[in-house]
């Protein structure tokens, strides 16, 4: 019950850090993440559809593929995927509220909160599914750092992102899986688990 308690409370928190990364400092700017969350981002800026009912959608072959190939994953990463997506569509009304920063700032800060939320989550063996489930799975394949290999899908979504909107955006967009996929290593990499597993 204790770890089923520590990973719940992973998820909400972790969730809510991506809410608040995506509608203060992203959309406000039309700034894009990669992989899932950025392909939720484009269909909100081209036809308004809410980002996360989006990701669910997006989300929904790679959780079958997880269900056929990687069990544990598909248990792990589904209550990531629900509540996350929940909790950035509930919280869209925030948006009136973001702060006048540079865009590039808030790129910055913006890949900082998305960075945390996954990196959180994935710490404690859970995720928001999508892209991090598909990295995971990758990562695990080939033994690399789950965070090179979100890098590399977010670069595939954002050069598309670049190409539909302008190259402000690209720049933008660029700046912020950066942020994401730093974060994301930094908090997941062994020396940072030991320290908070030591400290409790």
């Amino acid at each position: 019950m204790k770890v089923l308690y520590k990973k719940m409370m992973a998820i909400v928190v972790g969730s809510l850090l991506l809410s608040v990364g995506i509608n203060l400092f992203l959309i406000p700017d039309r700034v894009l993440d990669g992989g899932v969350i950025g392909l939720g981002l484009i269909a909100n800026y081209m036809w308004n559809i809410k980002v996360g009912f989006t990701i669910i959608c997006i989300s929904f072959p790679i959780f079958m593929l997880a269900w056929f190939n990687f069990r544990s994953y598909f248990y792990n990463s589904l209550h990531g995927l629900l509540i996350s997506s929940f909790l950035i569509d509930f919280f869209s009304n925030v948006r009136a509220y973001h702060f006048p920063l540079d865009p590039a700032i808030s790129s910055i800060i913006g890949g900082i909160f998305v960075g945390g939320g996954i990196g959180y989550m994935l710490r404690h063996q859970t995720s928001t599914g999508g892209t991090d489930l598909l990295a995971q799975m990758i990562a695990k394949l080939f033994k690399l750092n789950v965070g090179f290999v979100i890098l590399f899908i977010d670069l595939a979504v954002i050069i598309a992102g670049g190409y539909l909107f302008s190259a402000q955006t690209l720049m933008l967009s660029i700046i912020t899986i950066s942020s994401v996929a730093l974060t994301t290593m930094l908090i997941t990499s062994n020396k940072v688990t030991s320290l908070f597993t030591h400290f409790g």
